[in-house]
């Protein structure tokens, strides 16, 4: 009787699977990138399975099976999103709040601005008249800056007193409505102060 020599059993190497599950993965999200940057950085219903896993040219079940839902395959394009800016908010320090702004701000510079949704025109005649009397206000003050210093100076306050600024303290930063006037008249004061006393933005 012959004996046959008994072969050994090989491990399982799952490093293929893993290199090609990894590679699927990073196809995925970058589509989803694509995706948003092919409009309004603001504007992300066009993120969806279906549109990212079409451009992925992956099932819309391999998109689930990576990120489980929408929420996950939005929360690792957000992500994906950071990276490619250069941004990285943990540890952030004090004198790096600058700096993240405008990595930030040079991020989203590379989207299109346009379209925007279209206003009421009693808000867009609003919107011009408030542009008006602030700059009119900061050149009176600064009568000695450029023309695009004074620019910057009134464009800050503007944003600093809008809606969208008020809504967000209130609604993502959970201040009253007291809170939030208070600390947006704190900043308006520091730029008052800054145009009085000819330290406008570099």
């Amino acid at each position: 009787m012959t004996v046959e020599p008994v072969r050994p059993v090989r491990a399982y190497d799952g490093t293929l699977r893993r290199q090609r599950a990894g590679g699927t993965r990073e196809r995925i999200v970058a589509a989803g990138s694509e995706l948003i940057h092919g409009g309004s950085v603001r504007d992300w219903k066009r993120l969806t399975v279906r549109a990212v896993a079409e451009r992925a040219a992956v099932s819309e079940r391999t998109v689930y099976r990576h990120f489980g839902n929408e929420r996950g395959l939005a929360d690792a394009v957000m992500h994906r999103l950071e990276q490619e800016a250069g941004i990285d908010l943990d540890g952030m320090q004090l004198d790096g709040v600058a700096t993240v702004a405008a990595q930030i701000f040079e991020h989203v510079s590379s989207y299109p601005v346009e379209p925007r949704p279209p206003l009421d025109p009693t808000l867009v005649d609003a919107n011009r008249r408030q542009k008006d009397a602030l700059l009119g206000a900061v050149s009176a003050a600064s009568r000695q800056w450029p023309a695009g210093r004074q620019v910057q100076a009134a464009a800050m306050l503007d944003v600093l007193w809008s809606v969208a600024a008020f809504e967000r303290l209130v609604g993502d930063w959970q201040l009253d409505a007291d809170e939030a006037v208070r600390a947006v008249s704190w900043v308006i004061g520091l730029v008052e102060q800054a145009v009085r006393k000819d330290r406008g933005p570099d």
